[in-house]
């Protein structure tokens, strides 16, 4: 006990007068990790963390957000819970990274939302947006209507559309920039090379760290490795990719081709749309599942609503647009219309405030990785 007692007050001494009791606690964990060094070829984490004697709050925020909580560390560790050292890296990880959203965000006075992002929050964010757009179009007398061949444009005008959610979504892109940009300049590792730049790009795209280190897979319930959570996370990520693609497609369609909405379902917007309406049916109800069954100590259990949250919207939003997509032609379609922008309203205002940051930030923390994995290491040990 002693020991440990030490250990903490030399990791609250390297972290900073100011590290808060999460930060103190990563920088002491990691002291214990880089004088075992088991675990030095699982994930990104491991490596950058042995070119560190000593844990800054600049260097904990970055390991914090390199971190893909995949639970392979807690399971190898012989430090983990129940022994005195309580090593468990995945947790401690996840409630700094918490900490960071809020700390980086802008503006800093809503950085708080990150605490109350929880589901009822957020559903309950969409469906008033979608309600009030129901009763505009009700005291419109727009609500139940004869088909119209799918045209949206005859429901909501196409500049209103524009309008409202151009500047929802540029603020959303603002805001997330502005955070990741006061991240990056809390350390910079170096310029980025172009090999760098594409490893973390490669790094992103196929979520490699989501393999446990060694091909095999996260641990989820128990000690058994499954590939689930990073499958999940791919049609969840390229389902939001096609979706967006759709809709940049749809753009170039309308302003520099002169085609305008509706589009035929054999059209590159409508195919695009539907495949990654799929894929964020399927890719969020799984990694639903997968975060109620998750083993307790995985992670930040007081972060789970927000989890939850993101995933619910992406969810609604999939189903709304694809039963958008499947009675466009019918008297159902202004209500459908109407529900599901209050869904796309919702997820566009919290997504700079919600779990969605956390792609923003460890794309960050991977291209600080390769390159700092790329200069010669400041210690005679831990080079890589």
């Amino acid at each position: 006990m002693q020991q440990l007692e030490a250990l903490t007050r030399e990791a609250v001494a390297l972290a900073g007068g100011g590290a808060t009791p999460f930060e103190a606690e990563v920088a002491r964990q990691l002291q214990v990790c880089n004088a075992c060094r088991y675990c030095e070829g699982f994930c990104a984490v491991f490596p950058a963390m042995t070119r560190r004697l000593d844990f800054t709050k600049a260097d904990i925020h970055y390991l914090a957000n390199l971190c893909h909580n995949c639970g392979a560390c807690l399971h190898a560790c012989q430090y983990a819970p129940p022994h005195e050292f309580a090593v468990n890296v995945p947790q401690a990880m996840a409630q700094v990274r918490g900490q960071t959203y809020s700390e980086f965000a802008w503006p800093a006075a809503l950085g708080g939302l990150y605490r109350r992002n929880g589901v009822t929050l957020a559903l309950a964010t969409a469906l008033a947006l979608g309600l009030f757009l129901v009763l505009v179009l009700a005291l419109r007398g727009a609500l139940f209507h004869q088909p119209l061949a799918g045209n949206f444009y005859a429901v909501f005008p196409h500049n209103l559309l524009v309008g409202m959610f151009g500047a929802v979504f540029g603020f959303a892109v603002v805001a997330l920039a502005i955070g990741a940009s006061r991240f990056w300049r809390e350390w910079v590792p170096g310029p980025a090379s172009g090999a760098a730049a594409a490893e973390a790009a490669g790094n992103v795209l196929t979520l490699k760290y989501l393999d446990g280190g060694h091909g095999h897979g996260c641990n989820e319930q128990d000690d058994r490795f499954t590939l689930a959570r990073r499958r999940y996370h791919h049609f969840t990520f390229y389902g939001f990719l096609l979706c967006f693609a759709a809709t940049s497609v749809a753009t170039l369609y309308h302003y520099l081709l002169g085609r305008h909405a509706p589009y035929p379902l054999t059209s590159l917007p409508v195919i695009l749309g539907t495949l990654g309406g799929i894929g964020l049916l399927i890719g969020p109800a799984g990694l639903y599942l997968l975060n109620r069954r998750r083993h307790p100590l995985h992670g930040d259990p007081a972060q789970r609503p927000m989890d939850r949250a993101f995933i619910a919207l992406l969810f609604f939003n999939a189903l709304t647009g694809l039963a958008l997509l499947a009675w466009r032609d019918t008297g159902a379609m202004a209500l459908l219309l109407a529900l599901h922008l209050g869904f796309v309203m919702g997820l566009f205002l919290t997504l700079p405030y919600g779990k969605f940051a956390h792609a923003v930030y460890r794309g960050a923390a991977l291209l600080k990785y390769a390159i700092e994995k790329r200069q010669p290491s400041k210690l005679a040990l831990g080079a890589d």
